[in-house]
């Protein structure tokens, strides 16, 4: 069963707003509301992604970045030409 990808960006957006709300009322850098919250979007982001490109085969210019792959950030950088160029080539 697919999700309709306007259900699905409304998700992202509540998920959006409930990040800002959790984000301006924050106690501490370790709060536990802006967290959960940031992994909301996260989740909703996918969720919208995956139902856009089902619908119509599209996709974000956006990515989800695991906390994971910052420690690997000088193994994966990549110049943006040659993103771009890989991203047109497969459009092709």
């Amino acid at each position: 069963m697919s999700i309709d990808p306007r259900v699905a960006l409304q998700s992202l957006t509540s998920a959006f707003e409930e990040h800002l709300a959790a984000a301006s009322a924050r106690r501490s850098d370790g709060d536990p509301a802006v967290e959960a919250a940031f992994f909301a979007v996260a989740d909703a982001f996918e969720v919208y992604d995956d139902a856009l490109y089902e619908a119509y085969g599209e996709v974000t210019p956006l990515q989800v970045i695991d906390e994971e792959d910052d420690d690997d950030d000088d193994d994966d950088d990549i110049d943006d030409e040659e993103d771009l160029e890989i991203l047109q080539n497969s459009e092709n």
